[in-house]
């Protein structure tokens, strides 16, 4: 358990909130590698999959030019008409103009961009904001924040939500991922009350994030499984929907179609849409054409076969 500087704090929020049965989840999750998925079911699912996905690139050598050939994957990931394009393109906020730029309008692909900066949240929060008002001005549908974790561990909750309410205000009409960082949190217990903090002062239609990809943990089946049970509960209690976004570690179809178990069998066939659920794992993309062709054609092609993936966040 982490030392937290405000046991008190802690202790009646998760009596609010309620604590995590760590063996039930952990038992819960084993089971989904269990279920067998025949054939037309499973192609259908790694359609599914491709189109939740977030397509990324997150790196200091990028250009418009590197972002223009994403978003043609993206919009297009395969030549077999019956893959969809991907959810959204995600990039820093200094790319959003040249992912408008390629995307155009008329697309279904969105533009999401990490802010707040991304990864640490290490920046006063005028200069945070500034970046999401930017980042939205530029063409930006959705953005991914950071929540400040030293707040949340320090037991300063109101300074938590705050300023995620400050990100909503500045993202108007654009979507927000509220990134949780769940191994700087650590137990389930913290992640489960984080993610209440965070849906309190979200909308309809936000998300929920497990990780930033820059961390040594990122989504398991187990945090997923924690924070999925979180927006049940929120649901059951406010008619409230909120989305749910795993990233980082995901990396093949199979761990894809587990996470769709998941969904189905804790919120059911209503979160089971790209509005409601993404992968943030661009590198889990080319594993989901290969199975697709296999399910399609009866062979493997060759992972030089297709454009090489970008970073997985």
């Amino acid at each position: 358990m982490l030392a937290q500087s405000s046991p008190a704090a802690f202790r009646r929020l998760f009596d609010e909130v309620g604590t995590v049965d760590q063996v039930g989840v952990e038992e819960r999750v084993a089971k989904y590698a269990t279920r067998s998925i025949k054939k037309a079911s499973k192609l259908k699912g790694l359609q599914l999959a491709v189109s939740m996905v977030d397509l990324t690139t997150l790196e200091g050598k990028d250009t418009p030019g590197k972002v223009a050939s994403l978003c043609r994957k993206a919009q297009r990931p395969h030549e077999n008409p019956g893959v969809p394009s991907v959810a959204a393109v995600c990039v820093y906020p200094a790319m959003v103009r040249a992912a408008r730029r390629a995307l155009g309008a008329d697309t279904p692909v969105r533009i999401a961009s990490v802010a707040t900066a991304f990864p640490s949240g290490q920046a006063p929060l005028k200069t945070r904001l500034g970046e999401v008002r930017q980042a939205v001005a530029d063409g930006a549908d959705e953005i991914d924040m950071v929540i400040n974790r030293g707040a949340f561990l320090a037991g300063e909750f109101g300074r938590m939500q705050d300023e995620i309410a400050a990100v909503v205000q500045a993202c108007g009409d654009a979507a927000l991922k509220v990134i949780l960082e769940v191994s700087e949190l650590e137990t389930y217990d913290n992640i489960r009350a984080a993610s209440f903090l965070a849906m309190r002062v979200i909308r309809e239609g936000d998300f929920i994030k497990t990780s930033t990809g820059k961390t040594s943990l990122n989504a398991t089946l187990g945090n997923n499984q924690v924070m999925l049970e979180a927006i049940r509960d929120f649901y059951l209690d406010t008619g409230i929907a909120i989305g749910m976004k795993p990233a980082g570690g995901i990396r093949t179809a199979k761990q894809a179609l587990q996470f769709l178990i998941a969904v189905k069998e804790t919120l059911g066939d209503a979160w089971l849409t790209n509005e409601r659920y993404r992968f943030g794992a661009s590198a889990l993309l080319n594993d989901l054409l290969r199975q697709i062709e296999k399910e399609r054609t009866g062979a493997y092609q060759a992972p030089y076969y297709f454009s090489e993936a970008t970073e997985s966040y």
